[in-house]
């Protein structure tokens, strides 16, 4: 079964070896990312490869709909382990626009558990429904969402207890807010990054 996978498995690793023969052997010595991104689970958006970065050189967290929510062990533990041991210096909360997750959310329709997963998507809907019910289509009212998912997210990292020690004892940590297009490859920055404890406390009172 899966041999067209493992066939492609072996052509590339025999192609970053004869790039690079080193390769797999910094890769077996030690893990020194830089970079901790949060991003959906969909298949359409490969965390590594939108920035260009080798295996080894970010580390990857994904979930339906790019959450960070306080009580998700999952999602704290790989939090705790970038920030505490691993000293990643930029945490990117990364969405996507056409999210199917962001659109469950919120057409009425039943799921299952992932309905429970998705209730803080719907909470910053309800927050916000006045600007959403504004935009012009729907496409435009769920790309919006997507961004203001984001902006939660990004807030809900930087209000945890694991961040805000690292800024406490002086620990080089910002975390950032990007929203990825399926239609150019690009990502959006929304400049929502926040960087130390005063840049916290100066967005923690402002509406999403």
């Amino acid at each position: 079964m899966l041999e067209d996978l493992k066939a492609n498995n072996a052509a590339w690793s025999k192609g970053k070896t004869e790039v690079d023969p080193a390769f797999f052997k910094r890769l077996e010595n030690q893990q020194s990312p830089e970079y901790l991104w949060i991003g959906c689970s969909d298949s359409r958006v490969p965390a590594n490869e939108i920035v260009g970065l080798d295996p080894g050189e970010m580390f990857v967290h994904r979930n339906v709909a790019n959450l960070a929510p306080p009580q998700d062990a999952n999602y704290l533990s790989v939090l705790q382990f970038a920030v505490d041991v691993l000293k990643v210096k930029h945490v990117m909360v990364v969405g996507h626009y056409g999210c199917g997750g962001v659109a469950a959310a919120i057409d009425g329709k039943r799921r299952g558990l992932v309905d429970h997963w998705l209730h803080p998507i719907r909470e910053v809907h309800a927050e916000h429904r006045h600007e959403l019910d504004a935009m012009p289509g729907e496409k435009e009212k769920l790309n919006r969402l997507c961004e203001l998912n984001v902006i939660r997210q990004v807030r809900n990292v930087a209000a945890d207890v694991f961040v805000q020690d690292a800024w406490a004892r002086g620990q080089p940590l910002a975390v950032h807010g990007w929203v990825y297009s399926l239609a150019n490859g690009l990502v959006n920055d929304l400049n929502v990054g926040i960087s130390c404890l005063d840049d916290y406390e100066t967005v923690a009172g402002r509406p999403v």
